[in-house]
Formats: structure tokens, sequence, C-alpha cells
């Protein structure tokens, strides 16, 4: 058993756990870190759709964690944790090995969330991980052959007939990548595309119904209508159960059935087993069952550890289970574990929403800079990779004369917000989509926090 004493073991290699480590690399944290995830690589799960897709290369989506921890001088282990024990402060390894830790940070997330659904689980494809996205992959490429290879017209529907469950972002962005993208791969089996179906199914009367991304449903209605092939939405629809090749739903007190053999399951999360597990109190819990955090993102009964992103909830805030929540609370649990490492006091979280992301398609998508103003189309795409990508851990590419080019033919003069589009793809013309992408959305953002500071 390792028993260092001093040793930091973060537990989940997700946006809060692995910037908390790449953090702690970067401010010459002066004590051991360990990174624990059962698996070997990172997932970018805004960008998971675009691995399925193919819009984005491996690399760039699920990249390994020891080659984004190169030289940090973080270690690495896979493996499952199999308990955590905050009292002995030790957490244990369902391969025997055990680690003592004198601050641990939770990075865990959350699981796939099917609310009781009868044969959910075991008939639903959930979107959740890059074996997830191979799975639904391989699933669709399978379904779309046989159709186009049978002749029976009734099976054809079935095979072509495509379901979402849930309509908030996560449940539109698959809708919308799957109207552009399986017209086009049935097309190239000699299939009819027009025959493709993909169906919305929603519990609430609209989309994206108290998400961050709610103000952007008026886009999204009308965008998803824009595809390849439009979106089926049946909203007020309670799925009662998943069978393999049918969904029963309830609608205006009607029970009813869609027959198909693809269902995605993108209707919500539940708390991670592992957090349920912990010896916390009810009280300190949300209604949710997440851990409730101080300012300083610590357990009150436990300050040694850390908790972020999806398994905590932030006292007093509310804020959303967003990549960029998550990132920046990843690096406020890295300054407050430097700094009592040091004998300083930690600070509380502070947390900077520049917009919300919202993919419609391939290449498109919604981006709303700062809710100050809303790009559209290839431009919302690219700033929407660009965004992203400025998050990546590691560069992507060397741009350095790409950035001095961009930075003057698009933001030579004082930014006009309608303007944004037109000159986005006057560039995209010339150089990289990616390059470009991130230095709109650096400069957008840049500009738009210089305002917030002036006022």
């Amino acid at each position: 058993m390792n028993n260092p004493v001093y040793q930091t073991v973060i537990l989940g290699g997700g946006f809060t756990g692995l910037f908390t480590a790449l953090h702690l690399a970067h401010e010459h944290y002066p004590r051991s870190v360990i990174l624990i995830d059962s698996n070997d690589r990172f997932c970018f799960k805004p960008l998971l759709y675009e691995y399925f897709s193919g819009e984005m290369d491996t690399f760039q989506v699920v990249p390994r964690f020891t080659e984004l921890l190169k030289g940090s001088g973080v270690i690495f282990v896979q493996d499952t944790v199999q308990a955590i024990d905050l009292h002995q402060r030790q957490v244990k390894l369902t391969s025997g090995t055990s680690y003592n830790y004198s601050n641990l940070v939770l990075g865990l997330g959350s699981v796939t969330g099917y609310f009781g659904v009868e044969g959910a689980k075991e008939n639903a494809l959930p979107f959740w991980t890059q074996k997830d996205a191979i799975a639904i992959d391989r699933h669709l490429r399978d379904c779309l052959q046989k159709a186009a290879q049978t002749e029976d017209p009734e099976q054809r529907r079935k095979l072509l007939t495509v379901a979402i469950i849930g309509g908030g972002p996560s449940g539109v962005e698959m809708a919308a990548t799957l109207a552009d993208l399986l017209p086009n791969w049935y097309a190239a089996l000699k299939g009819n595309p027009q025959e493709v179906r993909v169906v919305l199914i929603n519990h609430g009367k609209e989309i994206l119904k108290g998400d961050i991304n709610s103000h952007l449903r008026e886009t999204a209605e009308q965008e998803l209508q824009k595809r390849t092939v439009p979106i089926e939405m049946l909203l007020g629809a309670e799925a009662t159960a998943i069978r393999s090749n049918t969904i029963e739903y309830k609608r205006d007190g009607k029970s009813e059935t869609l027959p198909t053999y693809t269902t995605i399951w993108t209707a919500g999360t539940a708390t991670h087993p592992l957090i349920k597990d912990l010896a916390i109190p009810e009280e300190h819990r949300d209604k949710h069952g997440r851990l409730k955090v101080t300012k300083t993102l610590q357990l009150p009964d436990f300050p040694e550890v850390f908790a972020g992103g999806d398994c905590a909830a932030v006292e007093d805030s509310s804020f959303p289970p967003t990549a960029q929540v998550a990132y920046q609370q990843g690096a406020t649990i890295a300054q407050n574990l430097k700094a009592i490492a040091l004998g300083n006091d930690p600070k509380p979280v502070r947390v900077n929403i520049r917009g919300t992301l919202l993919k419609l398609g391939l290449n498109d998508a919604a981006a709303n800079v700062y809710n100050v103003f809303e790009v559209t189309g290839k431009p919302g795409h690219l700033i929407r990779q660009g965004t992203y990508l400025e998050l990546l851990p590691t560069p992507i590419h060397d741009f350095k004369a790409t950035v001095e080019w961009v930075d003057e033919e698009i933001f030579h003069r004082h930014l006009d917000p309608h303007d944004v589009g037109k000159k986005v793809v006057q560039a995209v013309e010339l150089v990289g989509g990616a390059v470009v992408g991130v230095m709109v959305a650096r400069k957008l953002f840049q500009m738009l926090g210089d305002e917030e500071k002036k006022q």
C-alpha cells in the first residue's frame, strides 16, 4: 500500500479531475499527484458528436491520458475505484491497490440515468463515452446495411427509424447530427436518403426547457427542420418502455408506440454510485444526491476533500453542468490545494459563463457569446469548435503566424457583431477552419471580457 505523508489523489479524469492535475503541474505544486481513471483516454464530451461523425480526429477528442500528462509529473493510474473511506483517508481500487491521501479531489462526474423506464438500460443506447460512440456507429451502420438489402417496406421503415429520447442539449445535438449524417450513409449504400427518419421524443412540451441553452430554443427548432431530413419532434411524450424494436410512450393521456430498432438515450444523468456510497449525511447533499460543497469547493465535514463538476453542488450557487464550469472549478481546486500546501487560505470559486454553444448539424451550430450576440451556421460551428479547442490541455496546432494574420484581418477594426459571420467565412477560405475558430473564439471572449471590466 502506498502511504506517502503528503499525497493528493484525484479520482476521475473528466474536466474537473484532469484540469486540476494539469493546473497543479503548471503551478509547481509541492506534493505528489496521482490521477486515477478507469479509462486510458480523456473524453472531450462536448466534441463527442464530432468524433462520432468524423468531423474531428481521435487525438483531438479522445486523447490518451499518458500523452496529456507527459512531462507534468502527475502519475496516471488506469484502474477502477472500488471504495472511498473518508475517515481513513484511503481509496481502494479493484486491482487490490490502495492509496492513502492527504488531499482528495472528487471529479467522478455523473452516470447515465434511466429513471426507472422499463427496458431502457437494456435496449437503449447511451451516448456518454468513446465506447458508446463506437457502439452506436456499428449499430446504425448495421441497420442501414440491412435496410438497403430488404424488400419488406415495414421492416425497412423500422431499420431506418432512429429515436432519440430527451430534448435537452444532448438530445438536440444528437438528433441534428444524425439527421445530416445518416442520409449520407444510406445514400452511399444506394438507398433513398429521404426514407431515413429521425424522431426526437421529449417528456416536456418544449425542448431545452430549464437548460442554459433555453434561449437558443427558437434557433434550434428552426435548424432542426433544415437538416438533410427534417427531424420529427414528439413533444409532451413520456417514454414508458423501451423494447428491442418498439418504444412505448404516453402523450395527452394516450398510450402510443413507435416501431424502431434504434433508441438513443440522452434523457438525463444520475449521481455516480461512488458518490452515493460516501459517508455523507443527507443534509450535506442536494435533492439529486450530489455533494454540497463550500464556496472553496471543499466538503464541509472533510475539508481535505475537494469536489467539482457534475458530482458537486456549490453552496448558494447554481452552476450548470457544463465543460466550461468544470474546467474553471478544476483551476480553483488546484489553486486552493497549492494555497493549503503553502499554509494560505483557500479562495472561493469564481465561474465566468462565456456563453452557450449548441451543435445543430454537420458544420452547423449556434454560438451565443456572453448573451450579447448570436452566431449561427458555419461561423457558429467554427466558434463552437474553436472555443472547445481552446480548452484542450495540449496544443493542437502551431499557428503563431496564423494568429497574427487572423487578428489583423478579422479584428483590425472594432468588431461589428453583425459582421462576424462574413469575416469568419472569408478567413476560413484562406486558412484552416479549426485555427480560425480558435482565434475568433479567443478574441470575442477577450473583447467582451474587457467590456465587462469597463462596466
